[in-house]
């Protein structure tokens, strides 16, 4: 148990640099790209005007957050378990504090019996891990997404994809894709340890035997995808044209055209139902919202006036919204600027 704990902190703590390390990448990547608009998306359908830089942010938040539950699952188990013997102790004066300190431990465990069978530490652990994954998984998804032929947003580094070996078109995502299935496996383990732990009496059981090729496995896969996650990011090309195109040619302004309709004292339901038919008149006619004449849009509300240009313009749908964990650019500064003083 003791072991265990020393190796698992020292785990964590190796983690935890790799995290920093990608969330500096994606900090360099975010100040790169305050004016790459690209779509926001809902149920991956076109939403709302934002840019990369608040994406990639949105990782940030996530991964800040992985960080934080390592650091607090560390300093729950930073205790000492030794003198505890087989479940009842010792007969033999130990200063179990001493060797604590001189141990690295902040300090003992208490119980004997819950030293023996607590593997709490490391169903933890692989939650934490599970929940870390998840993030890389996300991220991966949306990485193989957009370096498909119909999105076309970034293009892989030939070092993080691989040809096939049929078709000689074709350039695979396959860092992505298996950070991406490597998911389940820190799942798998996770599961595996709550299983074999739900019906075991105190104390020692040989069951727990099981929980080291858990705890080795997950600890070696989440050290690994991280250790690719940084340069499969900083390697990527981002085609800006086809983020700005893509953000355009998807009505991604008609939230801002409605809001813009409110302010001319149009009731919110009215104006959603009205850029709902205009929506559909741009499809019928093969138009964007922003390519319809001042005529064309009056003929849906004589509210709409010259000015309702700037209001759906994509660049400033997105400057607008200046609210505290907005898109806009100043907000995202800010954001990164908070970022690089939690990382230090």
């Amino acid at each position: 148990a003791v072991d265990t704990r020393m190796y698992l902190k020292a785990e964590i703590e190796e983690i935890q640099v790799l995290l920093k390390k990608l969330l500096r990448t994606i900090l360099e990547l975010s100040e790169k790209h305050l004016d790459t608009v690209m779509p926001g998306y809902t149920h991956l359908q076109p939403a709302q005007p934002i840019t990369l830089a608040h994406h990639l942010m949105a990782y940030f938040q996530m991964f800040c957050r992985d960080y934080s539950r390592l650091e607090d699952c560390k300093d729950r188990f930073d205790l000492l378990p030794l003198g505890a013997g087989a479940l009842a102790g010792t007969t033999f004066p130990l200063n179990r504090e001493q060797v604590a300190k001189e141990l690295g431990f902040k300090g003992v465990t208490l119980n004997s019996i819950d030293s023996v069978s607590d593997r709490d530490y490391i169903i933890e652990f692989l939650a934490a891990g599970s929940l870390l994954m998840m993030h890389l998984s996300r991220f991966c998804e949306e990485l193989i997404l957009w370096s498909s032929q119909e999105f076309k947003f970034i293009d892989m580094d030939d070092g993080c994809s691989t040809g096939s070996s049929m078709m000689p078109q074709k350039k695979n995502p396959d860092v992505a894709e298996l950070v991406r299935g490597k998911t389940g496996r820190v799942y798998g383990h996770l599961v595996a340890m709550l299983t074999m732990m739900k019906a075991l009496p105190l104390a020692y059981n040989k069951d727990m035997q099981e929980d080291k090729e858990a705890l080795f496995d997950a600890v070696d896969t989440l050290k690994k995808c991280l250790l690719i996650f940084s340069p499969m990011l900083s390697t990527m090309k981002v085609n800006k044209e086809k983020m700005l195109k893509a953000s355009k040619s998807g009505f991604t302004n008609a939230t801002d055209l409605a809001d813009y309709l409110v302010k001319k004292g149009v009731p919110f339901r009215d104006a959603h139902e009205m850029v709902g038919k205009l929506v559909a008149y741009c499809l019928s006619n093969d138009k964007d919202l922003d390519e319809l004449s001042l005529k064309e849009l009056q003929g849906f509300s004589p509210l709409i006036k010259e000015d309702v240009y700037e209001a759906i313009s994509i660049f400033s749908c997105v400057e607008k919204r200046k609210i505290t964990g907005g898109p806009a650019q100043e907000k995202v500064r800010e954001a990164i600027k908070i970022g690089r003083r939690w990382i230090k």
